[in-house]
């Protein structure tokens, strides 16, 4: 196989992201957002909030992390945060699905996607510390803009958000964090 012919089959493959539903609703709560959405939304957040990361972020990285996390799910499926699945599986998963989908890139592409992929999932870098807490950013502003939009279904806490999503996005966006906060706090206290 050339090397167009892999990067062609790749570009195939992801397009299969588009395919993959996730629990968050759009705005206007007409449907899903699915997973392709879901990365383009986060990369759009990541250049418009990276002011208030942290620590200094290479906002170009952040967005090449942002676009690969969640090719994954095109064999993991979505794993909601607030939904019930064993972590450790889903993990174990999802590494395949990096094997199997980075892999069919030539090997300088498929090294390369592949460290920023685990670069995203370690979450250690400054840079990857903030990707990780945008990604949980833009679900909850999904969320707010549809009237808790998933919330009730899966009958989530503002204790469950503080811990599944709060203390992510305080570790990379602190600022981003204490601003939801209050609008959270109203939505709950709307209920």
């Amino acid at each position: 196989m050339s090397r167009l012919d892999a990067q062609l089959a790749f570009l195939a493959e992801a397009d299969r992201l588009k395919s993959v539903l996730r629990a968050t609703s759009l705005h206007d709560c007409s449907r899903r957002e699915n997973s392709a959405e879901h990365s383009w939304h986060v990369m759009l957040h990541a250049l418009v909030l990276s002011e208030h990361a942290a620590r200094p972020v290479d906002v170009s990285r952040v967005m090449t992390m942002l676009l690969l996390h969640d090719l994954v799910e095109i064999d993991a499926g979505d794993a909601p945060i607030h939904g019930d699945h064993d972590p450790a599986r889903q993990e174990a998963l999802e590494q395949a699905a990096a094997e199997r989908i980075f892999g069919l890139l030539p090997e300088d592409q498929r090294a390369e996607m592949r460290a920023i992929w685990e670069e995203f999932e370690a979450a250690e870098t400054d840079d990857a510390i903030f990707a990780k807490s945008i990604d949980r950013v833009q679900p909850v502003l999904s969320n707010l803009a549809s009237d808790g939009g998933t919330w009730p279904e899966y009958n989530v806490t503002p204790e469950q958000l503080e811990t599944r999503v709060g203390s992510k996005v305080t570790r990379g966006a602190p600022a981003i964090w204490t601003g939801l906060r209050s609008r959270i706090d109203a939505w709950f206290d709307g209920r």
